[in-house]
């Protein structure tokens, strides 16, 4: 698959669906999942894809994805059929609107602060804050 779309600059590969997926122009337009293809024909086209021989719905969520379908190994074994099936997709993703590049996710990042490269370093000979200083926001208690 990677030979198929090699020569395209628009295309790069992503993890995804637990497999490896190929974006054109960031969108999504086909993948391995385990063995199986996974090619995205777009709504208008699933109908004949499915009527398609080895082609099945994809249900990777437990729900039909309309658009979707996989394609068995059998259905791939040639490689003039993968070259078919790899083009369904590519020519639906480059049918959409190209996506802009990807920008920073606006999720905070999930993990420990501690071991974060912004977080807060201490002095390691620093004195313990007491509990009276912490109550009174840092200010001593003078006995």
């Amino acid at each position: 698959m990677r030979a198929l779309l090699a020569d395209d600059a628009d295309t790069r590969e992503r993890k995804m669906f637990g497999g490896l997926g190929f974006l054109c122009g960031g969108n999504m337009a086909c993948g391995i999942v385990g063995d199986e293809l996974m090619v995205r024909v777009g709504p208008g086209a699933w109908s004949e894809a499915l009527s398609q021989p080895h082609a099945r719905e994809m249900d990777f969520t437990g729900r039909s994805m309309k658009g979707m379908v996989y394609v068995e190994v059998a259905g791939i074994a040639e490689d003039a059929d993968l070259a078919a099936w790899v083009e369904r997709g590519t020519i639906y993703a480059r049918s959409l609107p190209p996506k802009e590049t990807s920008r920073p996710s606006r999720r905070p990042r999930r993990g420990n602060a501690r071991h974060s490269p912004k977080a807060p370093r201490f002095e390691q000979n620093a004195r313990p804050i007491t509990r009276s200083e912490h109550r009174n926001t840092g200010t001593p208690v003078v006995p």
